[in-house]
């Protein structure tokens, strides 16, 4: 691994953190690109050394090795070329979880042009708005017929000037994949496929609050990421890796793609339709998953499975990420497995930013330290340094020279970049605090903040309250418009199976009641609305917007 590694950064290994924050230094290629300085150059070292494993529930599974990686790599940038695709064309991408997502990707990344992942749960009118906010050239996409149908509505308002399916049928409009596969001409390297500043990848933002954001990368980015995964992820050249993330959001490409192939890691897929932790359990136990990483909300479900009927004694390794973690989580985890759950906080506009690494010590609930990689400030509204315990806005610094795997705008919206990105700072829009050691704890988005009768009252403090009770399975905390306090607290709750049915006014009471004991008591929900699952983004995370929506 280090022979790889050796190549991009100038220490490998870490003893503590102070060893990270003071010795941590990047080696910036000129004109870097993944798919050739780090997919291509193990393929030359190690070609038969196993890439990706790739399994579906339907029980098929296969293997890709580095150097099969980089021709069908080769291949697949070929087949774009002939489509016409080249340096700075936008490509969408709805894909799923199938193998030419990663074969897609990184033959976009070797023509420099620009990859836009996208969930296959998007409507007519989503790909519009894409196609229409970014000029997309072509589409590739699952050859589904949901997927397809979505595509051709929107193609009457906005076409696209090249469409590809894969899939068993061909259908009118697009090109196939499969029948066009064998009559690709050999893969021309461009002379210079691309610049460190070029945009590499663009995100549309899952969108917890307003329109999406058009998010985008420059190739420095995929750098960016192997601090994620050859250090937060703890990953090395035996380790088998698995990251729960839809391809269509940014979370796949931090655990299933760039640091992993830093370390010289598997990335292992499992394509499914319907999650369920059981089938999880299952496939960590079948196929030996040594490291993990999900969002809280798998976790929430998993730990509900009966842990005695799966093996998971290949399991060295556990990640979080996504949203934060609540600590009854987080000990439950470990008391059914050993194993402490090590969590990390980033944005699509970020890397890694705040993580608990290997050589720190946990605190269950809380972001962990500054990634060292980011100059990490909080600050108070007005822009000075918040003390100690006191809440804030979690910022980075930016000087001169940009840091590597901060985005570099949201494409064509100088206004939206500049209203986050200002006065020498990039503003998250997340509040949290910081504890004597250096560590931060979430406490909210800046704008889910609850002002009532004088108190700022985090959403996330109530929703750890909450998770301690046995009938709460989730929870999403809002303020509700209020004469008399201006807001009051709201607590949409999904009971566990077997407090079903037991909703009304005890189990409100008992609720409010165990909320006072365990956290202040002016942060106790007024209003408690049981229901059946709460409103997501395709990320899995919780839209809280759309609640307080439907409470004006």
């Amino acid at each position: 691994m280090a022979s790889i590694l050796n190549r991009f950064i100038k220490q490998t290994t870490f003893q503590n953190q102070h060893d990270y924050e003071e010795n941590l230094e990047f080696i910036v290629p000129e004109n870097f690109n993944f798919a050739y300085d780090v997919i291509d150059a193990w393929a030359e070292e190690e070609p038969d050394k196993l890439a990706m494993l790739w399994t579906n529930s339907d029980g098929e599974c296969r293997r890709y090795t580095f150097g099969q990686l980089k021709e069908i790599s080769d291949h697949t940038a070929a087949y774009f070329q002939s489509l016409g695709i080249g340096r700075g064309d936008m490509v969408m991408l709805i894909l799923k979880r199938r193998c030419e997502f990663w074969f897609s990707m990184l033959a976009l990344h070797k023509l420099g042009a620009v990859a836009i992942p996208a969930t296959h749960m998007l409507t007519s009118h989503d790909i519009q708005y894409r196609v229409e906010r970014a000029g997309i050239k072509c589409i590739v996409c699952v050859g589904e017929d949901y997927v397809m149908e979505q595509i051709n509505d929107a193609m009457q308002h906005t076409p696209v000037p090249v469409l590809v399916s894969i899939g068993p049928k061909d259908a009118e409009g697009f090109h196939s994949w499969q029948r066009e596969w064998d009559c690709v001409p050999a893969f021309e390297r461009p002379f210079t496929p691309n610049d460190n500043s070029d945009t590499m990848l663009m995100y549309f933002t899952s969108g917890t609050s307003g329109e999406p954001k058009m998010v985008a990368h420059d190739f420095l980015y995929a750098l960016g990421h192997l601090t994620t995964g050859v250090f937060w992820h703890n990953l090395g050249e035996d380790s088998l890796h698995l990251t729960v993330a839809d391809t269509g959001w940014g979370k796949a490409v931090w655990g299933k793609m760039y640091g992993q192939w830093f370390a010289g890691a598997a990335v292992f897929v499992y394509d499914h339709e319907k999650f369920t932790a059981k089938a999880l359990l299952e496939q960590i136990s079948k196929y030996r998953i040594t490291s993990f990483c999900a969002p809280p909300t798998v976790y929430r479900f998993m730990i509900h499975e009966d842990f005695s009927q799966f093996d998971l004694s290949s399991l060295r390794y556990c990640t979080t990420a996504g949203e934060a973690l609540n600590p009854a989580v987080y000990e439950r985890f470990r008391e059914l497995t050993g194993i402490s759950l090590m969590e990390g906080f980033g944005q699509t506009e970020t890397t890694l930013t705040l993580s608990t690494m290997p050589w720190n010590k946990p605190k269950p609930g809380s972001m962990g330290l500054p990634n060292p990689q980011y100059d990490i400030a909080l600050v108070r509204d007005d822009g000075t340094p918040c003390e100690d315990g006191e809440k804030g806005e979690i910022v980075i610094r930016v000087g001169e020279k940009k840091p590597i795997g901060l985005f570099k705008e949201y494409f064509r919206d100088n206004e939206l970049t500049a209203s986050v990105w200002h006065d020498g700072l990039y503003h998250t829009g997340d509040v949290a605090w910081r504890d004597e050691d250096g560590y931060y704890w979430f406490v909210s988005r800046k704008d889910d903040v609850i002002k009532s009768s004088g108190y700022r009252i985090g959403p996330f403090e109530v929703e750890s309250a909450l998770m301690k009770h046995p009938a709460v399975l989730e929870c999403a905390i809002t303020g509700v418009p209020d004469e008399t306090r201006g807001m009051v607290v709201k607590a949409t709750i999904v009971l566990n199976e077997a407090w079903k049915g037991k909703e009304g006014d005890a189990l409100v009471k008992e609720l409010q009641n165990h909320v006072k004991t365990n956290t202040a008591p002016y942060k106790y929900p007024r209003i408690i609305d049981f229901v059946n699952e709460l409103p997501k983004t395709i990320s899995g995370k919780i839209r809280r917007v759309e609640i307080r929506n439907k409470d004006k």
